[in-house]
């Protein structure tokens, strides 16, 4: 029988090869009915994967600590949390482009409203 410490890692790597794999695929082909399509799978996996990182970081809490309390943990926890800050910034800045982004997202809740099995 599988343990809940080697489910964790199994739904963490699966989880994480699904994310990568569908953002890279929405950022390679770039047309919005495209990323309506793949919203769903990017989604679901994206809250398996925050499911199995929380459960990831509790089973291994000592561990992280250890690296985090390193000088160079302590850097580098520093610059990706600041990086992390300024592409949220980036992101939530207001579009340039208003009325494209209110028919894209009117275009993403008619899509969700109509798609089959919601």
């Amino acid at each position: 029988m599988i343990r809940f410490r080697q489910f964790t890692a199994i739904t963490l790597l699966v989880s994480m090869v699904a994310m990568a794999t569908s953002g890279l695929m929405m950022f390679v082909i770039e047309r919005p009915s495209f990323a309506i399509q793949m919203h769903p799978v990017h989604k679901l996996f994206g809250h398996l994967l925050i499911a199995s990182a929380a459960a990831h970081v509790i089973l291994n809490r000592r561990a992280l600590l250890g690296h985090v309390k390193q000088r160079s943990g302590t850097i580098a926890s520093g610059v990706l949390a600041a990086a992390l800050v300024a592409l949220y910034g980036v992101a939530v800045a207001p579009s340039k482009d208003e009325e494209l982004a209110w028919r894209l997202d009117k275009l993403g809740t008619e899509y969700g409203q109509s798609a089959p099995g919601n």
